[in-house]
């Protein structure tokens, strides 16, 4: 009988330890959910709809959502109008800091203006309402293609500024100042 206790209780952890080595683990998901299709409305219309087959949360002192096989997010106005469009194979999302990243063939589209961006990884403010990318992007917009190493834009991609921009340009001639 002594034996079997013996057996039982050398293979106990403390509850505490257990308590503890939970609480320091941040990097296992809590909930992993597949095919999510998300959508937040306002006055009856939907204003922002994500897609992604696969969300895994992780919570503690900072937790986020990470989307490994990629997401879409579409936005609209208060009309139910798609606005604009954000697709990357890779994406956390920072639930507190209100801060997204979007690595790997990222694509912003911006339907009102036609004008799309193309990027290996974009950062999101949604504190700041701006976005950001680092590396090199290319603009292709319906009169011309801007190609740059790093931007910036506001968050519905309708005021945007392209650092150290190489492409095509056509000028007209009376816009030109001619020395003679």
């Amino acid at each position: 009988m002594s034996l079997i206790s013996m057996i039982l209780f050398s293979c106990e952890n403390p509850i505490s330890r257990i308590i503890e080595i939970t609480q320091e683990d941040d990097t296992m998901a809590t909930v992993s959910t597949y095919d999510i299709v998300y959508e937040r409305f306002d006055s009856g219309y939907v204003q922002i709809k994500m897609v992604s087959p696969l969300m895994k949360r992780f919570s503690g002192q900072d937790p986020y959502d990470e989307f490994p096989q990629g997401f879409e997010i579409t936005f609209f106005d208060n009309s139910g109008k798609e606005t604009s469009f954000i697709k990357a194979n890779y994406g956390i999302s920072y639930e507190k800091r209100k801060f997204m990243l979007a690595r790997n063939d990222v694509i912003v589209k911006n339907f009102e203006t036609n004008e799309n961006l193309y990027t290996e990884n974009l950062t999101w403010d949604q504190r700041k309402k701006l976005i950001k990318s680092n590396t090199f992007v290319k603009l292709i917009m319906p009169d011309k293609t801007i190609f740059g190493d790093s931007m910036w834009a506001n968050e519905s991609f309708t005021t945007h500024e392209i650092y150290n921009v190489k492409g095509e340009f056509e000028l007209e001639d009376d816009t030109l100042t001619r020395s003679e």
